[in-house]
């Protein structure tokens, strides 16, 4: 099943989308605070009421979200930065205000080069964790969706901590979300590509990642509780452009595409910092 944000003025509403048609089933809010009686509607929904082409599209998950973001979570990405493979995994915090939806644009903050890709897996949590373990963390999940980490480098290198560089406007891209029974476990491997401008930057798969999502979710829900729809973004496979000779980054103009097998194709182009909201 997939499962898309529609806004409509202030109001989201989470939608189960087939084909190219939506049909709404709940406000967000009122979507993740019961999905027990949500989903199982979803399900059951066979038919889509609305063209997806007419809908303006948001991201999939409740505005108060925690997004918790794993940095060096595949070898390939680690080794292409020059560190070894951590022994505890690297997280980090990004507003859910600076999540949208596929087609969005992007702003490069005054101030950069330009933005980097980091295309991801995210994993949206589907009930409250406390102190789980791994297996229960692991099933706790409720879908997975294609990601896209937008990184401002100079931002995120002025200091040890990565908050500002994690953090700007709109650079959050989320694309729609497909339930974990249709994904399956990502140990089992999902290819994820990055390109720009339809030239191939990233190629790689979550066979690669150092840490699982079972493992990820019991960790953080040792230190904090999870609740639903909260979103754990899974790290990025080697091939982003600040480590390149000369260095990459994204321009206004330029568009990004993410695609994940089952997850489908996050596409964001890029703008300047006049377009900032």
């Amino acid at each position: 099943m997939k499962l898309v944000g529609i806004r409509d003025g202030r109001r989201v509403d989470v939608a189960v989308q087939i084909g190219d048609r939506v049909t709404p089933i709940a406000e967000v809010g009122d979507f993740y605070a019961d999905l027990g009686r949500w989903l199982p509607q979803a399900r059951r929904t066979d038919t889509g009421l609305r063209p997806v082409a007419e809908a303006e599209l948001a991201p999939p998950v409740p505005p108060w979200a925690r997004v918790v973001c794993v940095g060096l979570n595949y070898r390939s990405h680690a080794a292409e930065g020059g560190f070894t493979s951590p022994r505890h995994p690297t997280v980090s915090g990004r507003w859910a205000t600076t999540l949208t939806a596929s087609g969005t644009p992007a702003p490069v903050p005054a101030g950069e080069p330009g933005l980097d890709w980091e295309g991801e897996v995210a994993a949206v949590v589907g009930r409250r964790l406390t102190d789980a373990d791994e297996a229960t963390a692991a099933a706790s999940v409720l879908g997975y969706a294609a990601f896209n980490d937008l990184t401002a480098r100079a931002a995120q290198k002025l200091t040890a901590q990565w908050t500002l560089g994690k953090n700007a406007d709109r650079s959050g891209p989320m694309g729609p979300l497909v339930t974990a029974d249709e994904v399956g476990d990502l140990a089992s491997g999902l290819r994820l590509r990055t390109r720009v401008n339809g030239e191939t930057v990233q190629d790689g798969n979550t066979r690669d990642m150092i840490f699982g999502v079972g493992e990820l979710l019991s960790l953080i829900s040792h230190a904090f509780t999870l609740q639903p729809g909260d979103v754990l973004t899974t790290g990025t496979p080697g091939g982003v452009g600040y480590v390149r000779d000369p260095p990459r980054f994204l321009r206004p103009g330029d568009v990004v595409e993410v695609e994940i097998d089952r997850l489908g194709v996050l596409r964001t182009p890029i703008v300047g910092p006049e377009q900032r909201p």
